[in-house]
């Protein structure tokens, strides 16, 4: 049996979708896309009298696949591979620093951004709400996490915000923040390389051969910023931390579980917080240096915080949504975009200026596209 079970798992007609370019093999990729499953009789009816290749019945399948339970996997699977939520769990905080961090907190940290990502495309949002939606997806815990008032129960539900809240987009979610971190300290080069590759699909090059890596200090007496000063004055390393050390900074502003801070915590001196002895757990940590984050974009444009940094990125709604529309691709495809591609994630990207660049319209437009439909790749 052995023997029959490795044929079978390493066969081609295992390991690879079928290959004809024709409604079948459309309605696979379809239903491996979005459901992660095999097609369902419904969606093979199409196939057979081969209406599935015409433009209205394709989004008419594409908004019933999404719209059965079945398509919770994509927004998950999709997640997990674009922000790299399948590392969520690769650290845990440190204890000591971050005592606030328990079980009803990392289930709501955990649950946000998939559910948040369904609201988007389930209504269209515009690519700018992936920064500045005006709601969050919470659970009580995740709120007093948070700092938002009035949200009561386990139950994760949709949270209006102000216009001005850091809450609710991508860079405001404690997911991001934990996965970008290392548990004691963050890092404003991992989390400068994640808003340049997966927020903005422009990822950095791997640092030179040689160059060390900077150990952040938890005792509390100098900055991450100081650190990388040195690496910003060598010519080797010059080029890239001016790409990637801006965000990075912006988000200094969060602290390894997502919260807010102005200063950094510390297991060293500094000062006793003020929240010592008010909280249901006990507080060992001290405060350390002042948070700055503050910068300056590759482009020359300056920002004197966080909001100023969110707000930037968001008027650039257009670079969001090929950085979308890219990252997508690759999940449905599961093969990497090339240089060449990049003219057709722009007609794709122009198709839904109109809306604001929503991404339900994003992900239709795609499937009508070469980029997806079994002929071309």
């Amino acid at each position: 049996m052995r023997r029959v079970y490795v044929a079978v798992l390493t066969s081609p007609e295992f390991l690879f979708l079928p290959a004809p370019s024709d409604d079948t093999a459309l309605a696979a990729r379809l239903s491996y896309w979005l459901w992660n499953g095999p097609p369902d009789e419904a969606l093979l009816a199409t196939a057979r009298d081969r209406s599935l290749h015409r433009p209205e019945i394709l989004r008419a399948q594409i908004d019933r696949l999404l719209a059965d339970p079945r398509g919770e996997r994509f927004t998950l699977d999709f997640a997990r591979q674009w922000l790299e939520l399948s590392r969520l769990d690769e650290t845990n905080p440190d204890p000591l620093l971050y005592p606030e961090y328990r079980f009803l907190l990392g289930q709501g940290v955990a649950e946000e951004t998939p559910a948040f990502l369904r609201e988007l495309i389930t209504k269209d949002l515009p690519a700018r709400s992936l920064l500045k939606p005006g709601f969050a997806m919470l659970t009580q815990r995740l709120a007093e996490h948070y700092g938002i008032k009035g949200v009561t129960g386990v139950e994760q539900r949709k949270v209006p915000l102000p216009s001005e809240s850091l809450r609710g987009g991508l860079l405001g979610q404690a997911a991001i923040h934990k996965l970008t971190a290392n548990g004691t300290t963050t890092s404003p080069v991992k989390r400068g390389v994640w808003v340049s590759d997966r927020l903005l699909n422009d990822p950095a090059p791997p640092p030179p051969p040689g160059i060390s890596a900077v150990d952040p200090d938890t005792r509390g007496t100098t900055t991450i910023r100081e650190q990388l000063t040195k690496h910003r004055s060598d010519p080797n390393c010059a080029a890239c931390h001016a790409k990637i050390d801006a965000p990075g900074f912006a988000l200094e502003a969060f602290d390894p579980v997502g919260g807010l801070r102005s200063r950094y915590r510390s297991n060293g001196q500094g000062d006793l917080p003020p929240e010592k002895g008010h909280t249901d757990w006990k507080v060992e940590y001290k405060l350390g240096p002042t948070v700055d984050a503050s910068g300056e974009l590759r482009d020359g444009r300056a920002f004197r915080d966080t909001t100023a940094f969110v707000d930037l990125l968001a008027s650039d709604e257009e670079k969001l949504a090929r950085a979308f529309v890219a990252h997508l691709a690759r999940y449905a495809t599961g093969t990497e975009i090339s240089f060449a591609d990049r003219a057709e994630i722009r007609r794709i990207v122009a198709q839904t200026k109109a809306n604001g660049y929503g991404l339900r319209s994003l992900l239709h437009a795609l499937a009508q596209s070469p980029l997806f439909l079994p002929t071309s790749r």
